[in-house]
């Protein structure tokens, strides 16, 4: 009896000892922090910069890495294959280019908030410059490059509905994104610059002068979506559905986007 006691006794500290093994090598697997890379138009930088601070609060084991520039640089990378968890998008063609190249799944992709386009003039200027008529005064503005930032694309669309692209596209100075375009006119590199109006209420250095009506351009409409060959997509997906919440859409309409409802 003695014998078999002993070896009863044996046998449950070896199950101690394994279990806490176990239980040791799960807590190590779960302390281990998950990177995302997170790839968005560079007028998202200042929002996205926030709700990343918050979902880290949440979420501690997961670090998220953003990649800011030009929908059309950022959406060139993806299909180059860049490294990339998430893409949201200053533009619908370009996101929609990468559902249709098989990079992301329509099912795991969402239309998001929505922005506008504004024309601005450093608060310093002496220029006499009072709306999108006025450009044709300018010496220099300031534009995204069409073919691949999508504010200079809307850009363009709205001067080719004023009738003014013929008289401006020689006076055009063009930006790798919209967040150049803003520091041209904060430099005083140009007269006038066409931006979103979200970067321009970022800055303490720029005024709006006018509005773009809604029907000058396509709708300018921030989409985001989960690229099919994340390495992560349980994280991703949280990041995802975090973006889409109360809280993260709070965030966004703080600094100016708006939501499609």
């Amino acid at each position: 009896m003695k014998k078999v006691f002993r070896l009863a006794v044996a046998a449950i500290l070896l199950l101690v000892v394994v279990s806490g093994c176990s239980n040791s090598k799960e807590n190590k697997e779960s302390d281990k922090q998950v990177e995302l890379t997170v790839s968005a138009a560079a007028s998202l930088q200042d929002a996205l910069n926030e709700i990343r601070n918050d979902f880290v609060k949440e979420h501690p084991q997961i670090k998220v890495n953003f990649n800011f520039g030009s929908s059309g640089a950022l959406q060139q990378q993806i299909l180059q294959g860049a490294p990339a968890d998430l893409f949201f998008s200053a533009a619908e063609d370009k996101f929609t280019k990468l559902i249709q190249k098989g990079f992301i799944d329509k099912e795991k992709g969402t239309d998001l908030v929505r922005n506008e386009l504004v024309l601005v003039v450093s608060k310093n200027s002496k220029t006499d410059i009072h709306s999108f008529e006025d450009i044709p005064k300018v010496e220099k503005i300031a534009i995204g490059t069409p073919e691949s930032v999508p504010a200079g694309q809307y850009a363009k669309e709205t001067l080719e509905h004023l009738h003014l692209w013929e008289d401006v596209k020689g006076k055009a100075v063009y930006a790798k994104d919209v967040r150049q375009v803003l520091t041209y006119v904060e430099t005083g590199n140009v007269d006038a610059g066409i931006v979103y109006k979200t970067d321009a209420l970022s800055s303490n250095k720029v005024e709006i002068v006018a509005t773009a009506t809604e029907n000058s351009h396509a709708p300018i409409i921030y989409p985001i979506g989960i690229v099919k060959n994340t390495s992560h997509p349980k994280e991703t997906q949280l990041f995802y559905d975090y973006l889409q919440s109360e809280s993260g859409i709070k965030v966004l309409e703080k600094y100016g986007f708006k939501g499609l409802k």
